[in-house]
């Protein structure tokens, strides 16, 4: 696999509609300790236990679990964090140097859904500390190490990309300081897949705008300011 594409990257279809069986309880069981914090207890089959809540309270506390854990998993901390700018820092110094493919393949084989054990980076992890990173880059004006004027210099690298319009769509939002708020926005037009790769690609096309305004080698930037 490629980062590189051979032509403008088409819109995507949208998610593939899959029915899972037993997918709500399994999702009932990951919430049940957020879910308990609104007095609501899952006991280990997924059931409610005691009085069951009416179905408006019931939906406003699985809402409410739902973007905590979503928080959670897009603002990885410690060593998750860790893995996530590990990936980062690996994909924009392959790029830097042309390993288009390189780069491809630790998106795909070091990056998992979900990782239990903590032992590798996530899907999520990685999205939100790439766009963390931009919007503090691009629009957090305490951040003096960033040159000024960065956001209007960036450019995508030349050719066709895997997440290409993700990675426009992003740091047009970053400028703003508002990619990692616009998530959900961002993942329905674009995915979680090419999201992926478009937060990657707008944060290493921002790395090596500021490496030429710095006149700064990008492979010792990038391993400097991704963290």
């Amino acid at each position: 696999m490629d980062m590189r594409r051979h032509g403008p990257e088409p819109l995507w279809d949208g998610p593939q509609i899959k029915h899972t069986p037993g997918l709500a309880v399994e999702l009932l069981r990951e919430l049940a300790p957020l879910l308990a914090e609104d007095g609501i207890i899952i006991n280990p089959d997924g059931d409610i236990v005691g009085d069951l809540p009416d179905l408006q309270t019931l939906q406003h506390a699985l809402d409410r679990a739902v973007e905590r854990q979503n928080l959670a998993l897009f603002t990885p901390i410690g060593h998750a964090r860790d893995l996530a700018t590990a990936v980062l820092r690996q994909v924009s110094i392959a790029l830097a140097v042309g390993a288009t493919t390189t780069a491809a393949a630790v998106l795909e084989h070091q990056v998992v859904p979900a990782s239990p054990d903590g032992r590798q980076a996530t899907v999520a992890g990685c999205t939100g500390v790439a766009l963390g990173l931009l919007d503090h880059w691009l629009h957090d004006h305490t951040a003096d190490t960033a040159p000024s004027g960065l956001a209007g210099r960036i450019r995508l690298p030349a050719g066709h990309w895997i997440g290409e319009r993700a990675a426009t769509d992003i740091l047009g939002l970053a400028a703003k300081g508002r990619a990692f708020r616009s998530l959900d926005t961002l993942t329905h037009h674009h995915g979680g897949h090419h999201l992926l790769y478009g937060s990657t690609l707008a944060l290493t096309a921002t790395v090596h705008t500021w490496a030429e305004q710095t006149t700064t080698d990008p492979t010792e930037l990038a391993t400097a300011i991704i963290r």
